[in-house]
C-alpha cells in the first residue's frame, strides 16, 4: 500500500494538505507552492514494464504513485484514459538522439498534457463536493489555450485568463478567444510577469474569498504531476537496457516542464543529465553560474514567447528540491545546495539569433522541423554535448523537448525556411472563428472589480 503524499509550502508558513486540497487552492495561504513533502520512489522493475504499457496507462502508474488513498485506482484509470486520446511522437534524428514532439494534442501544446488531467482531477473532486470553482490563469502563450480548452464546458468551473496582447501570436491568441461558454479571456497591455501578479494577487485578497478562486497555472501541483509521466514514458520508449541514463533538454520559461522531469528524476528515472535551455531571460542560468539570483523586470520579448519568464513562479520549488527556501518575490531565505544544483543540471541562455540559426542548421542538417521553443531546447542540448564529448557519443540516450507545434509559429517557420507547416487537425479552421474577449488596464484595482462584477 502506497502512503498518501502530504504537500506543504515552499514559504513553509502554511499548513500541510492533502491532493485534493492542494490542487483546489492552487496556491499555499502564505503565498507559497505546494510540493510533496516525500517523492515516491518507482521501482526500477516496475519502471522496466513501463516499456510495454500505453502513454494512458504509464500516466496512471506514475499518478497514482501520489494519489493512491486520495482517489480510487478505477476512477484514476478512467481519468488518464479519457486525457490521453492522442499521440506522443518520438521523432528519431540522429544515433541515439530524439525530439518528443509534445505537440498533438487538442491545442497542439505540450500544455495539454497537464491541463487535461488537472481539468479532470478538478471536476472529480468538484462533483463529488458539488461545488463550484472559479479559475484563474495568466499565460505568456500555450497556457492559455490549454487551460481554454481543457476546462470549456465543465459544469464546475468559470475560467478568467490573462494574457500580454502583444507577445502571443494570432493562432495561439485565438485558440483562446473563439471558445466562450465558461471561458473569458483577458488581454492586458503588458508582460506576463504582470498578468502572473494579478494572479497571485487575487489569490491572496481576502475581499475576493467568497468567489472560490483556484489557480490553472504551473503554480498549481496539480500541473506539475501530470508533467512528470512523459519523461518516464520517453525512457520507457527508447532505453536499451537497466544501465541506461537518458539526458533531457527542456526548454524553460515557468519551469513548470523542468519540475515535472525533475521530480520524474527524484522518483528513479535513470537520468544523466538536465540541460534546462532559457531564452535571453537569463536569471536562472545567471543563478546557478554566481550562485546570486536577480529577476529580469520587465522580462524580455524572444521569439520563444512562452518563456517571456522574468520571475519564474517554479523556481521556488526547485529551490526547495535541493534544500532552500525561496519566497514568491524570488528572495533566497536559505541557500540551495548549488555544488549539488551544478552537478546535476546544465543550463544556457539562447538569443533570438542563435534560436534562429538552430532551426535553420536542424532542417538542413536532418530535416528535423522545429519552432522558436524546440529549437532553444535542441540548441540547449547540442551545447551541452559540444562541452561534455565524453558524453557525445552514438551510445548516449538523448531526448529535447519539442513543446509546440511549428504551425503556431508559421511567420518565423516561413521567413527562415521559406516553408509553411502543415496544420494539424487542431489548428484548421481556427483563422475563420470569430474572436472574443475583453480588455483591462494593467491595475490590480481593475482586475479586482472586473472579478467581483462578472464573477459575484
Amino acid at each position: 500500500m502506497i502512503k498518501p503524499v502530504k504537500y506543504y509550502s515552499t514559504n513553509l508558513r502554511a499548513a500541510e494538505v492533502g491532493f485534493r486540497e492542494a490542487l483546489l487552492k492552487g496556491i499555499a495561504p502564505d503565498g507559497g507552492l505546494y510540493m510533496p513533502k516525500e517523492i515516491p520512489v518507482i521501482p526500477a522493475e516496475l519502471i522496466r514494464k513501463f516499456s510495454e504499457l500505453e502513454y494512458y496507462e504509464i500516466a496512471y502508474q506514475v499518478t497514482r504513485h501520489f494519489l493512491q488513498g486520495q482517489i480510487s485506482d478505477v476512477e484514476l484509470l478512467a481519468i488518464t484514459k479519457d486525457a490521453y486520446n492522442y499521440e506522443v511522437p518520438l521523432e528519431h534524428v540522429y544515433e541515439r538522439k530524439y525530439v518528443m514532439r509534445l505537440d498533438q494534442g487538442p491545442t497542439a501544446s505540450f500544455k495539454d498534457f497537464a491541463a487535461r488531467m488537472m481539468g479532470r482531477l478538478m471536476q472529480y473532486y468538484l462533483d463529488k463536493e458539488k461545488r463550484e470553482l472559479l479559475i484563474l490563469t495568466a499565460t505568456s502563450g500555450d497556457t492559455g489555450s490549454a487551460i481554454a480548452n481543457a476546462f470549456y464546458g465543465l459544469d464546475n468551473i468559470e475560467c478568467v485568463v490573462l494574457f500580454p496582447e502583444k507577445e502571443v501570436t494570432d493562432r495561439q491568441r485565438k485558440q483562446m478567444t473563439t471558445l466562450g461558454k465558461n471561458v473569458q479571456i483577458v488581454g492586458l497591455d503588458a508582460k506576463f510577469d504582470d498578468c502572473q501578479y494579478l494572479v497571485k494577487r487575487a489569490f491572496a485578497d481576502p475581499d475576493l474569498d467568497f468567489l472560490h478562486l483556484s489557480s490553472a497555472n504551473s503554480i498549481n501541483i496539480g500541473r506539475i504531476l501530470p508533467q512528470i509521466v512523459y519523461y518516464f514514458y520517453a525512457y520507457a520508449r527508447l532505453s536499451n537496457g537497466a544501465e541506461d541514463k537518458a539526458i533531457f533538454s527542456v526548454p524553460s520559461g515557468n519551469f513548470g516542464d523542468m519540475m515535472g522531469g525533475m521530480i520524474a528524476w527524484k522518483m528513479g528515472l535513470p537520468v544523466e543529465k538536465f540541460v534546462i535551455a532559457c531564452n535571453e531571460n537569463d536569471e536562472f542560468p545567471d543563478f546557478v553560474h554566481t550562485g546570486h539570483y536577480n529577476k529580469i523586470e520587465p522580462s524580455k520579448n524572444c521569439l520563444s514567447s512562452a518563456m517571456n519568464v522574468g520571475h519564474p513562479s517554479n523556481l521556488s520549488r526547485f529551490v526547495a528540491l535541493y534544500g532552500g527556501v525561496m519566497d514568491e518575490k524570488g528572495h533566497i531565505n536559505k541557500a540551495p545546495d548549488m555544488e549539488k544544483i551544478r552537478q546535476e543540471v546544465f543550463t544556457v541562455s539562447i538569443s533570438d539569433s542563435e534560436t534562429k540559426k538552430m532551426i535553420a542548421r536542424a532542417y538542413e542538417e536532418h530535416k528535423l522541423l522545429l519552432e522558436p521553443h524546440g529549437s532553444v531546447g535542441w540548441y540547449g542540448l547540442k551545447k551541452y554535448l559540444t562541452e561534455n564529448p565524453g558524453q557525445n557519443t552514438p551510445e548516449q540516450l538523448c531526448v529535447s523537448l519539442e513543446t509546440a507545434h511549428p504551425a503556431k509559429f508559421p511567420q518565423q517557420i516561413q521567413e527562415i525556411l521559406k516553408i509553411d507547416p502543415a496544420l494539424p487537425p487542431s489548428l484548421v479552421g481556427l483563422e475563420e472563428k470569430e474572436e472574443s474577449y475583453d480588455h483591462l488596464k494593467n491595475e490590480y484595482d481593475f482586475f479586482k472589480d472586473y472579478l467581483i462584477r462578472n464573477y459575484s
